[in-house]
C-alpha cells in the first residue's frame, strides 16, 4: 500500500521544503518511488505555463521520474505571498479539501511513496474559520513529521506546535532539526533539550549549507520508517 508522509513546520520559513527534498532523496536511495506535493503555495510567479512555485518545483525535481504533472503537486497555486487565506481572497479563490485530496489519491496511485509538505505553520488559515493548513494532515490521517529550524526561539515554537499536532489527534512520528542560523549560540544545547522535551524522537539533525542529495543519508531513518 502506498505509504505518505506530512512535513510541518514550526513557523514559515524554516527549511520545510530543504527537509522534504532531503526525506525525498532519502527514499529514492532506497529503491522506492517517491514524489513530493505542496497543496497549497502562495507567493507563485506567472510563466508561460501558468502559476509557479518555487517550492513546489524544488520537490518536483528531488522526486521520482517520471514527473508528475505541476497541477497534481500544487493544485492550489496563489500569486501574493501572503496567509494563503489572504492570497486565495485576493484572487478569488476558494480553498476547499476535495480538490486537494484528488491531487493527493492521484499521486498515490502512480508512487509508492507521497510526501507532503505543509504551507507554513501548523496553524495556518487556509479557509477560516473551518479550514487550516493542519486540516489536510488530520483529514488524511498522515504521521507528521515536524521541522524545527534551529534559531533562537525555537524551543517555545517547537513545543507549541507539537502540543497542537497531538491535541489534533495526528501522530507525531518524529522531529527533524534544521540548522538555518549557522551562528546559533549554543546550537547543542538546544537539541539537548528538544530531544529531552518534545515527545518524539529526533530523526535528524541537518548543518547548514548541505544540498539535500549530500544531506539525504542523514535522513535514513525517515525513509526507513515508512
Amino acid at each position: 500500500m502506498t505509504s505518505a508522509l506530512f512535513i510541518a513546520g514550526t513557523d514559515t520559513g524554516i527549511g520545510k521544503t530543504h527537509v522534504a527534498c532531503t526525506v525525498l532523496h532519502a527514499v529514492r536511495a532506497m529503491g522506492r518511488s517517491v514524489c513530493g506535493m505542496k497543496p497549497v503555495a502562495s507567493g507563485c510567479v506567472e510563466t508561460p505555463l501558468g502559476l509557479r512555485n518555487e517550492d513546489a518545483l524544488a520537490l518536483m525535481a528531488a522526486s521520482s521520474t517520471p514527473q508528475a504533472p505541476y497541477e497534481q503537486v500544487n493544485p492550489i497555486a496563489l500569486r501574493d505571498p501572503l496567509s494563503p487565506h489572504l492570497a486565495a481572497a485576493h484572487e478569488n479563490v476558494t480553498i476547499a479539501l476535495p480538490p486537494l485530496r484528488a491531487a493527493f489519491d492521484a499521486l498515490r496511485a502512480c508512487y509508492d511513496t507521497v510526501v507532503v509538505e505543509g504551507v507554513g505553520g501548523w496553524r495556518v488559515p487556509l479557509a477560516p474559520p473551518e479550514l487550516f493548513a493542519s486540516d489536510i494532515a488530520k483529514a488524511w490521517s498522515l504521521p507528521v513529521v515536524l521541522v524545527v529550524g534551529l534559531r533562537l526561539g525555537c524551543l517555545s515554537h517547537a513545543l507549541l506546535t507539537a502540543e497542537a499536532i497531538q491535541a489534533d489527534g495526528c501522530q507525531l512520528i518524529g522531529w527533524i532539526g534544521n540548522r538555518i542560523d549557522p551562528q546559533m549560540d549554543a546550537v547543542e544545547e538546544n537539541i539537548d533539550t528538544l530531544r529531552m522535551l518534545l515527545p518524539a524522537p529526533c530523526l535528524g539533525i541537518l548543518p547548514h549549507g548541505l544540498a539535500p542529495e549530500q544531506a539525504s543519508s542523514l535522513l535514513d531513518r525517515v525513509a526507513m520508517g515508512f
